[in-house]
């Protein structure tokens, strides 16, 4: 292992031996003077993750939250120079930590934290001119084979567990009395400007929106759906998706019906719902 190796191993991990090698300036004692870069390190980062998770820490304490992550660092190697990257493994490693499992649904909250800054930072992208949307979806005939292309910053969470009651009890949108966890939720995570939103869906659209996101046609995703429940309708669920601008191209086979020159739709206010 290279020195630099051993370096970083030894800043994340208090249990390691300081390093060989080491000087001072000014002749001070170097062990002494590394503790306290160690710390410095570690705060920080750990402040990093905080910052990106805080319902996660609300859910399980300060406490526990700050010495889970101080776990994770060291045994998940810092891989990026980006702060905001630094939680990408962030929910798998809970779901393995052995003092959380008692809580089956914080990995998923973080899973979900994490996918707001995914979609916080995602791509820009036009949203698909309305003309050439309702032309399309206009011919019964061709229907069966559209496929939708939804925003770059479009995520979509399934989940066992009420991750979004679990979020919105800490934006004081439920009460976390009320909130049963082990209820399934589905969760939409997309960005409208520089605001991020969050949407509760019910299960059978999130399985018509994970089959549009795998690239499946309109009909096979929609009768995903439908297999799920009955009650699923497909056209609310399409206004939905055009009222909140989140379609940016359609296609029937490899045939583009997007229009790449066309302006994207003004952002207007929308009041968030609790379906597609």
């Amino acid at each position: 292992m290279s020195d630099q190796a051993n370096f970083s191993r030894a800043l994340l991990d208090p249990g390691l031996s300081v390093p060989e090698g080491l000087s001072t300036w000014n002749g001070s004692d170097a062990t002494l003077r590394f503790a306290v870069y160690r710390n410095n390190v570690v705060v920080s980062l750990t402040d990093a993750l905080a910052d990106t998770f805080p319902v996660t820490q609300a859910l399980v304490g300060e406490a526990f939250f700050r010495a889970m992550a101080r776990v994770f660092l060291q045994t998940n190697p810092v891989k990026t120079r980006v702060l905001t990257w630094l939680g990408a493994s962030f929910a798998d490693f809970i779901e393995t930590f052995p003092p959380a499992t008692s809580l089956a649904y914080l990995s998923d909250v973080a899973r979900l934290e994490m996918l707001r800054v995914r979609a916080y930072h995602a791509a820009d992208a036009q949203t698909i001119a309305l003309e050439t949307l309702g032309q399309a979806l206009a011919d019964p005939d061709a229907l069966a084979g559209l496929k939708l292309q939804l925003h770059p910053s479009v995520h979509l969470l399934q989940s066992q567990h009420a991750v979004w009651s679990l979020w919105a009890a800490h934006q004081d949108i439920l009460s976390l009395d009320a909130v049963n966890p082990e209820f399934a939720q589905t969760v939409l995570v997309f960005r409208r400007a520089l605001d991020i939103d969050i949407l509760n869906l019910s299960l059978a659209e999130g399985h018509f929106l994970a089959q549009l996101m795998a690239g499946t046609g309109l009909a096979l995703a929609a009768d995903a759906a439908l297999a799920h429940d009955q009650r699923f309708d497909l056209g609310a669920c399409l206004a939905n998706l055009i009222r909140l601008q989140l379609i940016t191209s359609i296609s029937n086979g490899d045939i583009a019906l997007c229009n790449p020159t066309h302006p994207p739709m003004p952002q207007q206010p929308v009041t968030p719902s609790l379906a597609c």
